[in-house]
């Protein structure tokens, strides 16, 4: 499971710089914004530029509404400022069609860019609440689109989390799907230490945080500490190494 840091500066991005050995992907986003808002193209410069180049920087695109040629702009903005990952947050799509054609637009945009680059269609466990698309049409979405992964993350960042709204079991079948249509599945959603358990079991492939890594655990007021990544990870790899033995156990 790859683990993604979201530093909302370029300070920030320092932070995640010391403790480079302990996470996979730095990712750009504006918490001030919404729960995937867009961060400006020069700070996804900035913070390519202050990370290691090994390791790729996601940029979250926004909470975008159904305007797909808008989106698509913005996408290829990402792209073109350095973003290997680029995160669309289907927020004003109210049926999986829109998704669809919001994603091809972004696909299309990105993939004549760097064809290298990978293209992350990203719905919210709490759909319900904003009325957009459900969660689990997110796989489907993400397929049809030629993207190359599926993610959920909560809207509304009010203390409710992931399994608040998508209990494992769910999020399992979100998983699932996924994988079978040939996607990266990622989920993300106020997650904490404790979560990492059911996320290993399920098949996560990469897990978003940011709270889980700040001061006080508040994304919004605090900052980003290398100590609280790095102790992220070693409960990570401990669930890793549990669960490998627990699969290795039963064969």
């Amino acid at each position: 499971m790859l683990l993604l840091i979201s530093p909302d500066s370029v300070e920030e991005a320092f932070e995640c710089a010391k403790a480079a050995e302990h996470l996979d992907i730095v990712d750009v986003k504006k918490p001030d914004e919404g729960s995937l808002g867009a961060n400006f193209p020069w700070v996804i410069r900035e913070i390519r530029a202050a990370v290691p180049a090994d390791k790729p920087v996601s940029a979250t695109v926004g909470d975008v509404p159904f305007k797909p040629g808008t989106v698509a702009q913005a996408a290829l903005g990402a792209a073109v400022s350095g973003a290997t990952y680029i995160k669309v947050g289907l927020y004003g799509c109210t049926t999986p069609d829109q998704g669809v054609e919001v994603m091809r637009g972004v696909v299309r945009a990105v993939k004549d860019h760097d064809p290298a680059a990978l293209v992350v269609a990203s719905g919210y466990a709490d759909a319900h609440r904003i009325g957009c698309v459900n969660p689990l049409a997110l796989p489907d979405i993400a397929a049809r689109a030629g993207a190359d992964a599926a993610m959920l993350d909560t809207a509304i960042k009010d203390g409710t989390r992931l399994f608040d709204h998508v209990p494992p079991d769910a999020c399992a079948e979100f998983v699932r799907l996924a994988h079978a249509a040939g996607l990266l599945a990622a989920l993300a959603g106020s997650v904490k230490q404790a979560d990492l358990g059911t996320l290993t079991r399920i098949g996560t492939d990469i897990v978003g945080v940011r709270g889980a890594v700040c001061e006080g655990g508040d994304r919004n007021a605090g900052r980003i500490q290398p100590h609280l990544v790095a102790a992220f990870r070693e409960e990570m790899d401990r669930h890793a190494r549990e669960h490998e033995a627990a699969v290795a156990a039963t064969n």
